[in-house]
Formats: C-alpha cells, sequence, structure tokens
C-alpha cells in the first residue's frame, strides 16, 4: 500500500479538515495516511468518525507547528519537533511514500529539500499551480519556490512541467511558453532573454514569449517564470476570481436566478476553484511532496493526497529524471 505522510498541524483550518479529507482520501483511494501531529489532538478528532480503519491510518507524533508569520529557516533549525519536518523526514525514512501539506509554503519547500535533496540535473525546486484556460488547464511553475532564478533555472522547468502536464493531463507535447512583457525574444530582462535562448534549442515544443494577458487564453500548456512573477501572478488571479465570483453569485441569483444562470456558475466555479485540483507539486526535489493551499478545505486537502497517490503511482519522479538527463545532453553550451 502506498502511504502518503500528512502534515496534518499544517493551514488554516488544520487539524480538523486535514484530518477529515485525509480520512476521505484512504476511503476511496488504495493509500493509507500518516498523520503528523500531537497524538492528543489528532485523536480527538480521529473520535468525530464513525469508522476509521486502523490498517489505513497511523498517528506520527510531532510537537511544534510552524505559523505562517515565522521565518522557515529559523523554525525549522529551531523546531526540529515541527509537524512538517517530522512529516518530511517520515517520507525520508521510507515510512510514507510522498508528502502533504497545506501549511507555511517556505517552511515545506525548506523542510522537503533538506530531507530529499535535489534530482540529478536540478538545482532548483519549483512549485506547478494548475490554472483553467479556454481550452484545457495548464501549469503554471514556478510560483513561489525559488524566488531568484538563473536561466538554466526556467530550462529545468519547462522540462519538469512539460512531464506533469503529461501525468496529470495527457499533453504527449505540451506548449511551452516562457512568461514576458512581451512577444518578441529581445523583450524582457536578462533573465526571460537568455531563457529564451535555451529554451529555444531545447528538445520541448517552445512557442517563445507569452505575455501575462495570454495566460489564460490556452496558448501554452506549460507557462515558465521565476517564483516571485509567478507568485505574484497567481496571488493577482486568486484575487480576482474572488471578486468576480462574488459579483456573479449576487449578479446571478439577484437578477436572474434562474436554474440555468445558477448551472453556469456552479461550472465557472468549479472551474477556477483550487481545490479541485488540492494542491500544487514540489518539482525537483527527489520526493514527492504536494503543497497544499493554506485555506484548504477537506475537499482541497483530499485532492492533494490524491495527486500526491499519482504521482507516486505513475513513478514519476523516475520519469523526470530521465528527461532531465535528456534535455541535459542537448543543451547548448
Amino acid at each position: 500500500m502506498i502511504w502518503i505522510a500528512v502534515d496534518a498541524m499544517g493551514g488554516d483550518f488544520a487539524p480538523r479538515h486535514v484530518v477529515d479529507g485525509a480520512l476521505a482520501a484512504a476511503r476511496h483511494l488504495d493509500l493509507g495516511v500518516a498523520l503528523v501531529g500531537p497524538r492528543a489532538a489528532l485523536e480527538a478528532e480521529l473520535r468525530r468518525h464513525a469508522a476509521v480503519d486502523p490498517a489505513r491510518l497511523r498517528i506520527i507524533e510531532s510537537t511544534d507547528v510552524i505559523a505562517m508569520e515565522e521565518s522557515p529557516a529559523a523554525a525549522l533549525r529551531h523546531k526540529p519537533g515541527a509537524s512538517i519536518r517530522v512529516a518530511a523526514e517520515a517520507v525520508a525514512r521510507g515510512e510514507a511514500s510522498a508528502l502533504f501539506s497545506a501549511g507555511h509554503t517556505g517552511a515545506t519547500v525548506m523542510a522537503a529539500y533538506s530531507a530529499f535533496g535535489m534530482l540529478p540535473g536540478v538545482d532548483r525546486p519549483a512549485l506547478a499551480a494548475t490554472i483553467p484556460t479556454r481550452a484545457r488547464p495548464a501549469i503554471l511553475l514556478d510560483v513561489g519556490a525559488s524566488v531568484e532564478c538563473r536561466p538554466q533555472h526556467l530550462l529545468q522547468f519547462a522540462i519538469m512541467g512539460s512531464m506533469y502536464a503529461r501525468v496529470l493531463f495527457g499533453v504527449e507535447s505540451a506548449r511551452v511558453g516562457l512568461l514576458s512583457i512581451g512577444e518578441e525574444a529581445t523583450k524582457g530582462n536578462e533573465l526571460t532573454r537568455e531563457a529564451h535562448r535555451l529554451l529555444k534549442t531545447a528538445p520541448l515544443s517552445f512557442i517563445g514569449n507569452i505575455e501575462a494577458r495570454d495566460v489564460y487564453t490556452g496558448a501554452a500548456d506549460v507557462i515558465v517564470c521565476d517564483g516571485f512573477t509567478g507568485n505574484v501572478a497567481l496571488k493577482i488571479s486568486e484575487g480576482l476570481v474572488a471578486l468576480l465570483t462574488d459579483e456573479l453569485s449576487s449578479t446571478i441569483m439577484m437578477r436572474v436566478g434562474t436554474l440555468l444562470a445558477r448551472r453556469a456558475l456552479r461550472r465557472f466555479k468549479k472551474r477556477v476553484d483550487y481545490s479541485e485540483y488540492g494542491g500544487a507539486p514540489l518539482l525537483g526535489v527527489a520526493g514527492v511532496a504536494v503543497v497544499g493551499h493554506g485555506r484548504s478545505s477537506a475537499k482541497a486537502v483530499r485532492n492533494g493526497i490524491a495527486m500526491a497517490y499519482r504521482f507516486v503511482s505513475d513513478r514519476f519522479i523516475g520519469r523526470v529524471e530521465q528527461e532531465i538527463a535528456s534535455a541535459t545532453a542537448h543543451a547548448p553550451r
């Protein structure tokens, strides 16, 4: 059985929503969940559930939690019993096959990096977010793991994102776009101009630069950028989605109110709802780690754990390692 180590104390609604989502995943998928956190708190949450299969559930004791406002490096150094650190170390020891956390993103990235190390040929990790487009969902990376990047890092992100698109959406030849301020190869800063040169000669379906206005058009299946740019783009998108959802809800329900309109609104919400995917995989580390949204519901946790399970089942890490090795062999010197 595949076991997923779950940081039960990570997220705004932990441990309740995390425990609920983890148990839902264990019921519906062929996996076990190792909940990491204070035993007393987790057992109290488990008592709310009538039937818990002991063959699919473990508790791994931890004593500390890293708060969102803490410095991840300092917190991990001074809190060896933090739930995210204990969960990552459990995966590194082979007690679980993958990690899921909806807690402090920086701490999760650092804990996974420290516990797993990096894949050969990969210098920096990248968080890959799934975003809606007019055609089919696309992958945006990095959205926050590596704020300062070099051109070769963006090439590595593109390779890993292309493999992710194959695993998640079955896209055999993902169209890769480089997020910049203009479509021309000469536009952008030194990072994007040099990254464009590398991507153009790599064994990828590189379509060139794309501007921010084209991110959601479906022009590209994989969109690469540094973590600072990607995180800003993602947070702006989340804010816009929240505004549109509120406006559409009030307009449709107050002025229209028809069954057809309500169905259209539900479809829109589902397309833009991050809980449908559950989280963003941390690509590049030598282990499976999925980072959930800080406001993850039980549904989001369940789907994030399902994503981690799928990555393990599809042997994603080994496949990425092969792709990186192939691209490195063809990379320009």
